[in-house]
């Protein structure tokens, strides 16, 4: 099926367009949503710009959409960039990466009702260490780029997910009671490389921000480079 891919250079709508891949799908597009502010419901704040890179190192073009602030003007603005991407692509899907938010993919499915096409969700329940360990073994090379919950603090900005990471995330994921997917909104992803990507992204400068609660690895400069 011709689709489009909602893309935030995250692990998750990254991993979807993977799997969508591999069961023959054929990706025209990605749209990119800038929400305006890091407390967005729907959409991933931290470094969405940089998906025009990670667009170009997989071969795809990106429709990029800013959204206004608010529950209804996000879904009104995801329902905007599902129509332009029909309109220019003639897709007959639209691909998530979500996992088990019930409000997102509420909201992506209205969406796409309203233009007559499919969601396609294919991560949806997916028992999250199985999930997790999926990501790190199918060569992701994931790094956390945004933590906002309790047992995550800064020292987990810019850091890598390994298996050594995931087995730590695993523990504190128990000991505190958040999602290790992080599909609450408990940190935010950027994937730097992966077996979709024809180069890898290379970080040249970033800046750390911490308020002691939640924090942000925000990326500056950053280019493909050859793996």
């Amino acid at each position: 099926m011709k689709l489009a891919a909602l893309f935030s250079g995250g692990k998750d709508s990254t991993f979807a367009i993977y799997e969508a891949k591999k069961a023959g799908h054929d990706i025209a597009c990605l749209v990119t949503m800038h929400p305006a502010g890091d407390d967005s419901a729907l959409f991933h704040y931290p470094n969405s710009r940089m998906t025009r890179h990670l667009a170009e190192a997989m071969k795809i073009p990106v429709l990029d959409f800013v959204s206004g602030t608010g529950k209804h003007a996000e879904s009104e603005a995801l329902v905007q960039a599902v129509a332009k991407a029909k309109s220019v692509y003639n897709i007959k899907g639209v691909l998530s990466g979500g996992i088990a938010s019930v409000f997102q993919k509420t909201a992506f499915e209205q969406a796409c009702r309203q233009h007559g096409i499919e969601p396609l969700a294919p991560l949806w329940g997916a028992e999250p260490e199985k999930y997790m360990g999926e990501l790190v073994d199918s060569g992701f090379i994931v790094m956390i780029v945004g933590v906002s919950a309790m047992g995550l603090d800064k020292e987990w900005l810019g850091r890598i997910i390994d298996r050594e990471a995931l087995a730590r995330l695993a523990k504190l994921s128990k000991k505190y009671g958040f999602n290790l997917t992080f599909e609450g909104g408990e940190a935010e992803t950027l994937v730097v490389d992966c077996p979709l990507y024809s180069k890898r992204l290379e970080i040249i400068r970033s800046h750390t921000r911490w308020d002691g609660q939640r924090g942000m690895f925000e990326i500056l400069e950053a280019e493909l480079v050859q793996k």
